[in-house]
């Protein structure tokens, strides 16, 4: 990793940089694999399975008999794990249900908003390197307590043509009923303009590789919306010396082994806690067998010392780390003063796998500095709110000659005649 001591505040943009993304690089083959869904539907999204996944499918849609035996070859301890997980997710998502409030702004106005569900949403779970079932979970849960009505999910297969069983019991007991074998930018154009087998929907959501992401952008232009921009997964851990090295260092290592593009970071005002970390950091890193992976990117990956706490807050909210770990004595009193983050775990008991699989919070968050403008994925994420009016014949007399004002005042005369036919109507 890199350490860098006492960095100056002109430094810090360049310091916090994240990895690229070569959108620009990958959009022309994006738009042509976009394309092709939209006009070919099915056979085009079998072709580029058998092209990227290696795999020759007959058809698209899991069956209830893989159902079925993907149920029986989950082991028993991770059913429960997935049950504990699904029930705090639960738990957590149906606390931040919308309770509807009609308010008088003047007497005989009343204005109010309901919460209504997406109908129909797209859930993306990437394959790659490991089998995301939190990610079912974390995407399903409060799509199921919203209300939608379709929920449909896309993953790809391995080279048998057969989804990961715990991804399957994940789905079934989340409440996902159709699952889809296909993966990376077929998937999303699928999602997005339907095809014979997979219905389009109205949301997309889902993290996956930069191909991925593009793809969501793109058809977030103009055919469905998308949770979020998404990039490499990232953790911040602020610390001081009261931090236990061990745990920081395998909170860093639980980052980095994610992939070769994530970026985990310390932050810190103890040059002891630094020396430590990087020894422990090498220790623990011998001992994984994703050890590969998290080199990669531990390389930039960066160890920062900082002179005071009040810089190591600043430092964090310019970043706005997708998780971030505060590991300080007086931790509740800092995570009041951070503006910019995704995630926020406290004191020395709550790395971020906690909220990765089973705390109840949500692990879609907002990468790549976002967490300045975006929230995670929560209940909101699946819903819309409609407003409402009722104005009486009183409310209309009220504010409607301010109505009218105001639309002489923009040369909207039409607006202005319909309260002037409303306020002229003879009794």
């Amino acid at each position: 990793m890199n350490i860098i001591r006492y960095p100056e505040r002109l430094e810090w943009n360049f310091l916090l940089k994240r990895s690229a993304l070569q959108t620009e690089s990958l959009r022309e083959t994006v738009c042509e694999i976009l394309e092709k869904v939209r006009t070919q539907g099915d056979r085009a999204v079998i072709s580029y399975e058998e092209q990227f996944d290696k795999v020759k499918l007959n058809s698209l849609e899991v069956t209830e008999k893989e159902f079925e035996e993907a149920e029986k070859e989950v082991d028993i301890k991770l059913k429960a794990a997935i049950m504990l997980a699904l029930n705090n997710i639960q738990t957590f998502h149906s606390s931040q249900k919308f309770a509807s409030k009609k308010i008088e702004t003047l007497p005989g106005v009343t204005c109010w908003q309901k919460a209504v569900a997406i109908e129909k949403v797209g859930l993306y779970v990437p394959g790659g390197t490991a089998p995301l079932f939190s990610t079912v979970l974390m995407l399903a849960a409060p799509a199921q307590i919203a209300g939608c009505k379709e929920i449909i999910l896309c993953t790809p297969p391995n080279r048998e043509g057969k989804i990961h069983p715990a991804i399957l019991y994940a789905a079934r007991v989340a409440g996902v009923k159709r699952v889809f074998k296909t993966g990376g930018i077929q998937a999303i154009g699928a999602m997005a303009y339907g095809t014979s087998s997979i219905p389009k929907v109205y949301k997309i959501f889902g993290p996956g590789n930069q191909f991925v992401t593009v793809a969501k952008q793109q058809v977030a232009l103009r055919d469905v919306a998308i949770d979020m921009p998404a990039g490499p997964s990232e953790v911040a851990v602020l610390a001081d010396e009261t931090a236990n090295p061990t745990f920081v260092a395998s909170d860093l290592l639980s980052q980095a082994e994610h992939g070769a593009d994530s970026q985990a970071i310390l932050i810190t005002t103890s040059e002891t806690l630094i020396d430590k970390v990087a020894e422990e950091v090498d220790r623990q890193l011998s001992e994984l067998p994703r050890k590969s992976l998290a080199e990669k990117s531990l390389q930039s990956s960066k160890l920062i010392l900082v002179r005071n706490m009040q810089e190591a807050i600043d430092m964090i909210n310019e970043y706005a780390p997708e998780h971030l770990i505060i590991e300080t004595k007086d931790y509740t009193d800092i995570a009041e003063k951070i503006t910019n983050a995704g995630s926020v775990f406290l004191g020395s008991y709550s790395p971020e796998s906690a909220g990765d699989y089973a705390s109840g919070t949500n692990h879609t968050l907002p990468t790549n500095g976002y967490a300045k403008a975006y929230s995670g994925v929560s209940l909101d994420s699946f819903i819309r709110k409609i407003t409402f009016q009722e104005i009486t014949r009183e409310g209309i007399a009220t504010i409607g000659p301010a109505i009218q004002v105001m639309a002489a005042n923009e040369h909207l005369d039409a607006h202005k005649n319909a309260i002037t036919v409303r306020l002229n109507e003879k009794l």
